[in-house]
């Protein structure tokens, strides 16, 4: 296959963990850390996100002979896993930064923790990520791949830290309100991948209106 196009792989990227994925998650998490505190965490969790994206780019092929998974192996539990993320989203069960125990004793380690499925390592990324790395076995290919899964990473990265004095103030009410309306957006993008994935296997799928 030709190899991906630069702004085609932004794009992809930006759809699966652009700033109204993950800008959610650090406005709860926003709550209860300061703004030096936000930031660090900020700058680390989107290093850590960047590394984790680099690295399966580099290492798809590696990672799917070792574990012995196809691409639509990939999208179907990428999209079940994220589904179960979003209805938990709408449920209103184990949000982002909320109240529940079991916290670290290290705030940063703690928060990193709570930023790793929507941010950190999401499921939908990461399946982007391998999907498109294995479309063609170049490195140009895992090159375009890793460069613009980290330009994405830093668009997150900046918009995290220009609206953290904002995400502080929103008011608790409105994230819980913001955080149903996402979970239902997102638990329509877990089936739409489980959808691909399932079409890739030549399973019949009614025509999208």
């Amino acid at each position: 296959m030709p190899d991906l196009s630069l702004s085609s792989a932004f794009t992809t990227f930006f759809a699966v963990v652009g700033p109204p994925k993950v800008l959610l998650a650090f406005a709860h998490l926003s709550r209860r850390y300061s703004l030096p505190e936000m930031r660090r965490l900020t700058l680390v969790s989107s290093a850590v996100a960047g590394a984790v994206g680099v690295t399966m780019a580099y290492a798809a092929d590696h990672l799917t002979d070792f574990f012995h998974v196809s691409d639509q192996s990939l999208q179907l539990a990428g999209g079940v896993i994220f589904f179960i993320y979003a209805v938990a989203l709408v449920m209103g069960i184990g949000l982002p930064g909320g109240e529940e125990g079991g916290h670290l004793a290290n705030p940063l380690a703690d928060g990193v923790r709570e930023l790793m499925l929507p941010f950190v390592a999401s499921p939908l990324a990461i399946t982007a990520v391998l999907v498109e790395s294995l479309e063609d076995d170049s490195w140009a290919q895992r090159t375009t791949v890793a460069s613009m899964y980290l330009a994405v990473i830093a668009v997150d990265c900046v918009c995290a830290l220009l609206l953290a004095p904002l995400l502080r103030i929103t008011h608790q009410t409105s994230l819980e309100v913001l955080a149903r309306l996402l979970g239902l957006l997102l638990a329509a993008v877990g089936v739409e991948l489980f959808l691909a994935g399932l079409a890739s296997l030549d399973v019949p799928i009614p025509e999208k209106h």
